[in-house]
This record gives structure tokens, C-alpha cells and sequence, in this order.
């Protein structure tokens, strides 16, 4: 009785320890998995929100260590842009589903894993920031400074996206006349752009970082559109319908004053012939 007793425990021990390396198949698992990064910040989000359950993030590179990021966290979304640090390594992000105490007695937890990111060939371009522009005769000068990444120097100072991707990048002025919508572009590996424009027109621009190496996301966001304001006059401003509906308006004003004169004038002559007729007849 003993030894059966013995090997029914020894047997109950190996089946429960058997579930435990499966892990829990009663979690979900999380689904829409995706990578979302501009300057190399790079948040992983996904779903669903968890409820009596978290979630800890694994980063697995090709060529890195394993790196947990959000260890049991409740939130969909977590900051790994600290992992990704060699952006031209190519990760995997596996979701964790696990319970408060699982993170110990599950060998494998139930996971997701996400798509294979890259961060260098990735990552969106972010808005250039235009820091001076002057329209001076025939030229207009515009002067431009890269976006920054999270990452730093040793120093301390931030690094911007061309330190990272330094002759891979450049950037294409795209600028137009004025209240036109016929667009010329140039392109400059330099933080400045110089071009021969009209010197009797307003011209406005924008300007777009690119990668031309890329296959996809080559192009970055546009920075905010600027217009300069050299000579401009009363028809730059307001356009030329409005100086039309200001002449139509001055033309019927003038007639009007005619018509109103006219009339005052055979008034006037009515008048004064009436007043003469009695005299007349005396």
C-alpha cells in the first residue's frame, strides 16, 4: 500500500511539473502586434488589454542577447526604443502572457511574436525644422536642421538622424510661387538650400527628409509649409477676384452718383420753371 501510495504521488508530481513547462493554455495570447517608430523612437503596441493576466516583452535580435523590456506590465504598449540600439540589427518582439507568480514556475508562458523589424531601414523621417529662410532678389535661401534621435553621445547630447545615417541621407526642398500650384523640388545632402526663384513673386516651401537606399518609407514627414513675404501687394494678398468685386462696387457707387445727380439736376430745372410761370402770365 506504501509503494502504491508513493508512485501515485511520484506520478502526480511529474503530471502537474509536465503542466507547468507547458505553461497556461487558458490565457490569451496578444494579437495585433506592431512596431511603431519615427527617429528611432520605437513603441511595440498590441491587444488585447489584459484582465487577471500581464504581459513582459522579449526582444530577440539576430545577432544580440535576449532583452525583457515591461516586465509584467498591464499596458498594450511598451518604449524599447533603449534595446534597439544597433539599428541596423534586425529584431523580434515576442509578447509574454503570464501570470503575477508564472514568471518562475512557467518555463515557456504562451507568447505572441511580432513581425521582423529593422529600425534603420524602418523608422519614419521626421519633420526637418526650418530655422531661417530669406528671399532676397532672385534667391531664396532656406536653412534647416536635422530631427534628433532619443539616442546620446558619451557627452550627453542627443544624436540627430543624420549622425546615424550620415551620407545615406538628404533632403528635397519642394517650393511653388504663391497662391500657384505648380511645384519645382532640389535636393541637397547640406542643411541649407539655395535656388533662383522670381524676384517679383512670394514663393512657398516645404522640405522632406529621404533615404534613397530604402525600398520602402523613403521619403520622411513634410515640415510645416513657410512662405515669404517680399513685395507682396494688394492682389499677393487678397487675389485678384477681390480686386474685381472692389472695382464693380466702385463702377455702380460712380453710376449711382451720376444716375442721383442727373436726376437732381432735372429737379432743380423743374422747379425753376414752375416758379417762373406765374410770372410770366402777370
Amino acid at each position: 500500500m506504501l509503494l502504491e501510495a508513493v508512485g501515485r504521488a511520484l506520478l502526480l508530481s511529474a503530471l502537474l511539473w509536465r503542466l507547468a513547462a507547458a505553461g497556461n493554455p487558458e490565457l490569451p495570447t496578444a494579437v495585433n502586434i506592431t512596431w511603431s517608430s519615427i527617429n528611432f523612437k520605437t513603441i511595440l503596441q498590441w491587444q488585447p488589454k489584459p484582465s487577471g493576466y500581464f504581459y513582459t516583452v522579449e526582444i530577440h535580435g539576430q545577432t544580440s542577447d535576449t532583452k525583457k523590456k515591461c516586465i509584467l506590465t498591464a499596458e498594450t504598449e511598451c518604449d524599447v526604443t533603449d534595446v534597439l540600439r544597433n539599428v541596423k540589427e534586425t529584431y523580434t518582439a515576442h509578447v509574454l502572457s503570464v501570470m503575477p507568480s508564472g514568471m518562475d514556475n512557467f518555463e515557456e508562458p504562451p507568447f505572441a511574436v511580432s513581425e521582423k523589424f529593422t529600425p534603420y531601414s524602418q523608422t519614419v523621417l521626421g519633420k526637418p525644422e526650418v530655422k531661417n529662410y530669406t528671399q532676397k532678389g532672385s534667391e531664396l535661401n532656406v536653412v534647416f536642421q536635422d530631427p534628433l534621435t532619443p539616442y546620446t553621445f558619451p557627452n550627453g547630447s542627443f544624436q540627430s538622424i543624420r549622425d546615424i545615417f550620415q551620407h545615406d541621407l538628404e533632403y528635397k526642398l519642394y517650393y511653388w510661387k504663391d497662391q500657384s500650384s505648380g511645384k519645382k523640388d532640389t535636393t541637397t545632402k547640406s542643411h541649407t538650400f539655395e535656388v533662383s526663384v522670381d524676384s517679383t513673386k512670394n514663393y512657398c516651401f516645404y522640405i522632406q527628409g529621404i533615404v534613397p537606399s530604402r525600398r520602402e518609407n523613403r521619403n520622411g514627414q513634410e515640415s510645416m509649409v513657410l512662405c515669404t513675404s517680399v513685395g507682396r501687394n494688394f492682389l499677393d494678398e487678397y487675389g485678384a477676384e477681390v480686386f474685381i468685386i472692389i472695382a464693380v462696387i466702385a463702377i455702380a457707387v460712380i453710376t449711382l452718383a451720376i444716375v442721383l445727380s442727373v436726376i437732381l439736376c432735372k429737379r432743380k430745372k423743374a422747379k425753376a420753371a414752375r416758379e417762373k410761370e406765374p410770372l410770366n402770365g402777370v
